[in-house]
């Protein structure tokens, strides 16, 4: 597959709602064009694992009305938006990718679904994901693997690969995904659209189906930067049944977004051109790095010294917090529960049920966090990890700009912090299957965000370019820009800037896509 055919097109989330608030079109043949669109070209990609026409139809008619009596209409009114499928509705099915959870219908709905309804989106479909949010390209979900619309042979990323890859097809403009490890930004990056992991405690994470308590976050995935901005706007803000939610009210993302920063500090890590960064992601590097210099940036070096150590301090900390949530899924309550035989015991229900329910990289990580938490190795282990999580917070720190105890400004000054999402473009399905640890090295660049509780925005900005069979495949790369807590509103403005001088089209091929 080359990139010589037609390129996918789809309309903005902006484009959707103007043509809706314009009576160009209805709500319903808004919701009904995509439902049909997203069903009939998805068979290769599997980006979708339920569509939801009679809910979708149902909210699309209530719009349609509203609009007719002259009613207040949100910001998303008219947009088909997809949900990854660790987020509750009380509509349709949710399976977290898992057998567990095959035939699970939720009993309430998300806080953020709640949010992007009454901001007008129409819900369409609930998307396919790494196994609980485990894995980092979408191979690990119990309903097969999504293939990266860009070249079928090779995965979104992970864990919300089905999100980002529905996005880039153009089934959607705009999709959620979690973020416990970089499950936004890097599969963003594979498929060549827009992230954002929003600080931890900007976004609610009632209805999530936990992973890693401490370090899940729920954010946009998009086409635009301006379409990422407008879902931040309208899932964002306290929520009183999230005790980790933050005390702020929702702000206006969009607000200001075309406005460029006029002095702005950017800080590169050297360690984002460490040993197994690909020679093309370097080179994006290197030209996104001149591009921000070209928008007026200061351009400073920088070191996060004990980014070395965060894939082993993230795993730890996510598989232990994994075990404790996971324990919750007994086979006694909910999902999946064994059929038993006369004799057998409770604790024989439990083991069958979490083994014939959970798939094998789900138990791999449930055992390492039962053995990390476990007597006699909690302080060599898990104590030790949240110790080094501290310490990548306060490398983080020094760089940014921050105000110190006596008023003054600590740290370098930076404004962002500039590096790769992803150490190379989107690999073969199947490449690292029998590597785990090749495949928890993918998320390289992007743990040491969950674990200081940053925000970090993903931006397309570049190519690399594979020869096989006498066939050129361009593959997306995407940088990510990291920021100081709450600072959502400047990576977005910062992100506007990069994506206008962009001459690169950042739309897969079409010709590949099931019709």
């Amino acid at each position: 597959m080359n990139h010589s055919g037609s390129a996918v097109s789809a309309p903005s989330a902006t484009q959707l709602h103007g043509q809706f608030v314009r009576r160009e079109r209805t709500a319903i043949a808004i919701a009904k064009a995509a439902i049909e669109h997203a069903q009939s070209h998805d068979t290769g990609v599997h980006s979708f694992l339920e569509f939801l026409p009679e809910s979708a139809l149902a909210a699309a008619a209530v719009l349609d009305s509203k609009l007719a009596a002259g009613q207040p209409l949100g910001p998303l009114a008219g947009v088909p938006i997809a949900l990854k499928d660790n987020i509750v509705t009380a509509f349709g099915k949710t399976t977290s990718g898992s057998k567990y959870f095959a035939s699970y219908h939720s009993p309430y709905t998300a806080t953020v679904a709640h949010k992007l309804i009454d901001a007008g989106a129409i819900i369409i479909g609930k998307t396919n994901l790494d196994e609980f949010g485990m894995g980092s390209s979408t191979e690990h979900s119990a309903f097969g693997p999504t293939r990266n619309p860009w070249d079928l042979s090779r995965v979104p990323g992970g864990s919300s690969g089905g999100s980002a890859a529905a996005v880039a097809a153009g089934f959607v403009p705009i999709a959620l995904g979690s973020d416990t490890g970089g499950s936004i930004r890097q599969p963003a990056s594979h498929c060549g659209v827009v992230g954002l992991k929003p600080t931890y405690g900007r976004v609610s994470r009632y209805g999530l189906v936990a992973y890693a308590s401490s370090l899940d976050q729920i954010g946009p995935i998009a086409g635009s930067v301006h379409d990422a901005a407008l879902c931040m706007s309208a899932i964002s803000g306290f929520d009183d049944r999230d005790s980790t939610s933050a005390k702020l009210a929702p702000e206006d993302f969009s607000a200001e977004l075309d406005s460029p920063l006029q002095r702005f500090t950017i800080a590169v890590p050297k360690e984002a051109r460490g040993p197994g960064v690909s020679p093309a992601v370097s080179v994006v590097l290197d030209q996104t790095i001149e591009s921000l210099r070209l928008l007026g940036a200061t351009i400073i070096d920088c070191e996060l010294p004990h980014m070395q150590h965060a894939i082993a301090a993230y795993y730890l900390i996510a598989t232990a917090e994994a075990s404790s949530n996971l324990a919750r899924f007994d086979g006694v309550r909910y999902g999946h529960r064994a059929d038993l035989s006369p004799g057998d015991s409770l604790m024989d229900l439990y083991c069958r049920s979490r083994s014939e329910g959970f798939g094998k990289e789900v138990r791999q990580r449930i055992m390492l966090g039962t053995h990390v938490l476990s007597s006699g190795y909690y302080d060599a282990y898990y104590l030790s990890a949240l110790k080094v999580r501290r310490l990548i917070k306060n490398d983080h720190d020094a760089v940014f700009r921050s105000a110190n105890a006596s008023g003054g400004l600590a740290g370098l000054g930076a404004d962002a912090i500039l590096m790769p999402a992803a150490p190379g473009p989107a690999f073969k399905l199947g490449e690292k299957s029998s590597d785990p640890l090749a495949l928890y090295l993918e998320d390289v660049f992007t743990v040491g965000v969950n674990l200081a509780g940053l925000p970090a925005l993903t931006v397309p900005c570049g190519f690399s370019t594979v020869l096989e069979n006498g066939v050129e495949t361009r593959l997306p790369i995407g940088m990510q820009l990291i920021g100081p807590g709450f600072s959502e509103r400047v990576l977005l403005r910062i992100g506007r800037m990069l994506e206008r001088i962009q001459t690169a089209d950042f739309r897969p091929p079409a010709e590949h896509l099931a019709s």
